[in-house]
């Protein structure tokens, strides 16, 4: 098993976002890489046993809008709770993370701009001239990136990646597993600087 964090998440999740740039900092602080891989966040909740937010019931609705701004003071972000293009579908953003790690460039500005469009900016990321953009944003040839996202390999990394976060334990998004163990949330990245700080085991299923 390697030393690489694997980023289980979709475009679309506000946790994800949230979290993202401490991720990106832990990694660099240890001098880990890591492996984005976005996901059919349906299939995973499939097998995990999450609903959709609208099935859920309206305390645990109430409760998810008070998290979401407290998250966003503790990490100095700026979050529209009840943003204007949600829910929305997410997979031409997650094949477009896919296309540009397919391509050798890293994804990771690019991921951190589509969250912050949705959660942030009230942009629709569904939107093809808004994905274009983002990716000229952050340096990106839209037009080539486009065509690689819209290939059929980036549709079956997406799907291969759903399979692997569901074998991996992954209840939802984000997840992130380190040497096979799983870190559900982004609260759970202190937890993952202390397994990679005190070099521990991974702990296992008794």
């Amino acid at each position: 098993m390697d030393d690489a964090i694997d980023y289980f998440f979709s475009s679309v999740s506000p946790f994800a976002w949230l979290g993202h740039r401490q991720l990106m900092s832990i990694a660099g602080k240890h001098g880990k890489k890591v492996r984005f891989r976005p996901v059919n966040l349906m299939g995973v909740w499939e097998v995990s046993g999450s609903v959709p937010l609208g099935q859920r019931t309206p305390l645990r609705q109430r409760y998810r809008l008070i998290e979401l701004q407290r998250i966003a003071i503790m990490r100095g972000l700026h979050v529209n709770p009840r943003p204007a293009h949600f829910p929305t579908n997410p997979e031409l953003a997650d094949r477009t993370i896919i296309a540009l790690t397919e391509a050798g460039r890293s994804p990771a500005d690019f991921a951190f701009a589509v969250g912050e469009a949705l959660w942030s900016k009230q942009k629709q990321i569904a939107d093809e001239a808004v994905i274009a953009a983002l990716l000229k944003d952050n340096g990106f040839d839209p037009v080539h990136i486009l065509e690689l996202a819209k290939a059929e390999h980036a549709g079956l990394v997406r799907e291969k990646n759903t399979k692997a976060a569901i074998e991996a334990d992954a209840i939802g998004s984000p997840c992130y597993v380190y040497k096979g163990e799983p870190f559900w949330g982004q609260d759970r990245l202190d937890h993952l600087d202390q397994m990679i700080t005190s070099g521990r085991e991974a702990i296992r299923e008794m």
